[in-house]
């Protein structure tokens, strides 16, 4: 009885948390998919949902969304559990609405950012044409915004020490690798801590005390 009871205890929590659930079984079952496929078809599906300026030049807008459908950089479950660490725990604090609010504004204002940097590059003949092409997929930039804002909102250590942690250890990568997403990804946690100061997020909704097991 004690089991059935804490079985319905966590699917309550879930249904607390269906943005999160949701998001996560796409990107587990886009994974999943991706590792039945062959190399060359892996590489074309990547290049057909990547937000790049070319798509975007195109009319491709919709690749802004699509980009976010895989785990790239880091081993899929790796990923996809980093996503449900973080937008869960933004999602149990913050509610539905906030936690996607924070995370697409991140994606969606990141990707806008860099990719509107290179197209400016491209204009002013500091780019290569080829680089317009080059992909920029994966979950990061929404990620590390939430992070970022979930640390921002969080008690006075989170705030004092964690905020300034994770921008040094993003900067030392962005120093050392030098790559788009790597910007991108400073970009993503300086709107995660600027949002933290919006109206919207300064008042999140009480965490809810968990029921006991009887």
């Amino acid at each position: 009885m004690a089991g059935r009871r804490w079985d319905f205890r966590r699917i309550a929590e879930l249904r607390r948390m269906p943005a999160t659930t949701g998001y996560v079984g796409l990107l587990l079952a886009t994974a999943g998919w991706l590792a039945g496929c062959s190399a060359s078809q892996q590489a074309r599906f990547m290049r057909h949902i990547s937000s790049n300026v070319h798509h975007l030049e195109v009319g491709k807008w919709w690749t802004l969304f699509t980009s976010g459908l895989v785990v790239d950089g880091v081993p899929a479950l790796l990923g996809i559990s980093a996503v449900a660490v973080v937008l869960g725990m933004a999602e149990w604090r913050w509610g539905t609405a906030r936690a996607i609010g924070v995370f697409l504004a991140g994606h969606l204002l990141a990707t806008l950012i860099t990719e509107g940097s290179m197209w400016l590059m491209r204009l002013a003949h500091l780019l290569p044409g080829i680089l317009t092409r080059a992909r920029d997929v994966g979950i990061s930039y929404g990620l590390v915004a939430t992070l970022g804002c979930l640390l921002a909102l969080g008690g006075e250590r989170a705030r004092r020490y964690g905020v300034p942690a994770l921008a040094a250890l993003l900067l030392g990568a962005w120093a050392v690798d030098q790559e788009l997403a790597d910007a991108g990804h400073v970009v993503a946690l300086f709107l995660g801590v600027a949002g933290s100061g919006t109206r919207w997020l300064r008042h999140p909704r009480p965490l809810a005390a968990t029921p006991a097991v009887l």
